[in-house]
């Protein structure tokens, strides 16, 4: 006797949710993704600064990217290779009280020593990773998760889950760029908006002549916030401008 036909429709359903992560299937290969990591490696990854990857701060577990907190200094992770428009989609899981981002568009490096340890991070854009309910992105719809770091906020606005994975996408062609959060687009904007040219030119170095030009090229670069962040499933395809 057969099985009825919804229990193989859930069986196969089963098996799909199953599947391992950090996978590409043979059809997004030929469509051009490529993943940025292997799911037990940091093969790929560097500090931001250029420097090895950062173990005192950054782990893999469970095959997940993982920021650690720690009280001897926050380093952000970049990818070794750079990119121009780009169609980026990667899960995300943070906790209580969490703030993350993904920078893009990078623009300078910070590395300085204060208190708290060695600290080193990108300047650029942000797509923003956070609890909508910890003080700072409670502070400014411009913080919460999706946002345009400091400049725009979602709209409509998608609050995340916490304790589990989320999905994003980051598209950047050309000029236009797109955030979306768990399936639905919550920014557009160009990059060639006056107020989006200034926040880029605030992220140049310090003393950068008034005409010095931005940066269109660049790595994808994770935030480690003092917070506990995993990231998986990180595939990228390269786009035409």
């Amino acid at each position: 006797m057969h099985p009825p036909a919804y229990v193989l429709l859930l069986a196969a359903a089963s098996l799909a949710g199953a599947a391992e992560p950090n996978q590409l299937t043979e059809a997004e290969r030929q469509q051009g993704w490529v993943l940025l990591f292997d799911g037990k490696t940091t093969a790929g990854w560097l500090e931001i600064t250029g420097k090895p990857f950062p173990a005192n701060c950054w782990t893999v577990e469970n095959a997940c990217l993982k920021s650690l907190v720690r009280t001897d200094g926050f380093q952000d992770i970049r990818t070794v290779k750079t990119f121009r428009s780009f169609d980026l989609q990667f899960e995300w899981k943070i906790l209580k009280n969490g703030n993350s981002g993904v920078k893009y568009l990078i623009q300078n490096v910070d590395e300085w020593t204060n208190a708290a340890g060695r600290q080193a991070r990108a300047r650029g854009l942000e797509y923003q990773l956070a609890d909508d309910a910890n003080s700072d992105a409670a502070s400014d719809p411009r913080f919460v998760a999706g946002s345009l770091y400091s400049l725009i906020a979602p709209s409509p606005k998608v609050s995340p889950k916490l304790g589990e994975f989320n999905q994003s996408r980051l598209l950047v062609r050309g000029n236009h760029v797109e955030h979306w959060l768990d399936g639905v687009k919550v920014v557009e904007f160009e990059t060639t908006a006056p107020e989006v040219r200034k926040l880029l030119r605030a992220n140049l170095p310090k003393g950068a002549a008034a005409d010095a030009p931005l940066a269109v090229a660049g790595p994808i670069s994770l935030q480690n916030h003092s917070s506990e962040v995993w990231f998986r499933n990180i595939k990228i395809r390269v786009l035409n401008p």
